[in-house]
């Protein structure tokens, strides 16, 4: 059996897995990754828990068939250089080059990826969307991140900062998005904007069950409670959701008509919504496709690898 490893770098935490041949994880473990100390000491703690983590499976370092780093921010993986990664304050920074050193592991067998991008891949070979020859991906968090799989090859455009699917826009001139642009579908439909939306409309709705469920306290409110709220009959949360799944079927709607993937999927915080969200979506969205008479359509699907998939789809990154 290979193993190898698989890391997702975030802003707040490192999480590493050991992963076999067949994308399992056969032993995971994370650290913080205390953002403000600098890249140095984050590589050196993302070495010693992968260091940890091999030990604790009996597999040497000089046994690893590769090891990939999934990284937020523009990412080179011709050259191992994180470019740019607002949240952990990287800039032209050599990953790749350090870690190697770190790990003893030669550089031509690390190779580092856009977060969003390899978890999509991990969707793709062993989620949601496997046995896929295509597929797209989007994050409904934070922000909303994406990543587009064709022919099993990870779309990253000609300066790697391509598949920033949240950054699309789906209203002209409206919200204010945090990227400089405006109407973007992050704007609309990530579970920020989801609060968003639940804010303004129970500041208006004083009958609504929200505000029972939220004790009249708007800053109660969160990612959940329209969805809540709409299930157990409330009028307001359920305008809330229309309108969430109508902003949402304009975004998905656009990129399946750009792309034709077999399979699209759904993750993130708000995807934990399961057929509350994907079953009125997928009406929705059958209006709008361009294809919507076609015999073949795109599945939508949620993802299934949840926090695990940018940690198996960074290994998958460094052994295709």
């Amino acid at each position: 059996m290979k193993y190898s490893i698989g890391v997702d770098l975030g802003g707040t935490n490192i999480a590493v897995g050991i992963v076999d041949e067949n994308y399992q994880i056969v032993k995971k473990g994370s650290v913080p990754t205390l953002a403000q100390r600098g890249p140095e000491p984050i590589i050196h703690d993302m070495a010693e828990l992968c260091k940890k983590l091999l030990a604790e499976c009996g597999v040497a370092i000089a046994d690893v068939a590769g090891a990939g780093i999934a990284s937020p921010g523009t990412v080179n993986p011709d050259t191992g250089i994180v470019e740019y990664a607002n949240n952990i304050k990287f800039t032209d920074f050599p990953l790749v080059a350090l870690f190697s050193k770190e790990m003893g592991i030669p550089e031509e067998k690390i190779r580092i990826g856009n977060d969003a991008n390899l978890a999509a891949l991990g969707e793709a070979v062993a989620g949601a969307a496997k046995g896929s020859k295509s597929s797209v991906m989007i994050t409904l968090g934070t922000g909303v991140g994406g990543g587009v799989i064709l022919d099993g090859t990870v779309l990253t455009g000609c300066a790697y900062g391509g598949a920033e699917l949240g950054h699309m826009v789906i209203e002209k001139d409206g919200r204010q998005c945090s990227c400089g642009r405006k109407g973007c579908l992050e704007a609309y439909c990530s579970a920020t904007a989801l609060v968003k939306l639940t804010k303004e409309k129970f500041e208006v709705s004083p009958d609504s069950l929200m505000r029972e469920m939220c004790e009249n306290d708007i800053n109660r409110v969160g990612g959940k409670t329209a969805f809540a709220a709409m299930k157990k009959g409330d009028k307001a949360g359920a305008e809330v959701v229309e309108t969430y799944l109508s902003y949402l079927a304009c975004g998905v709607a656009n990129l399946i008509n750009i792309f034709q993937p077999e399979v699209f999927t759904i993750g993130g915080g708000v995807s934990g919504e399961g057929d509350n969200l994907i079953i009125p979506l997928k009406a929705k969205v059958a209006k709008e496709t361009y294809s919507k008479d076609n015999t073949l359509k795109s599945d939508l699907r949620i993802a299934k690898l949840g926090n695990d998939a940018g940690i198996i789809g960074a290994a998958a990154f460094a052994t295709k």
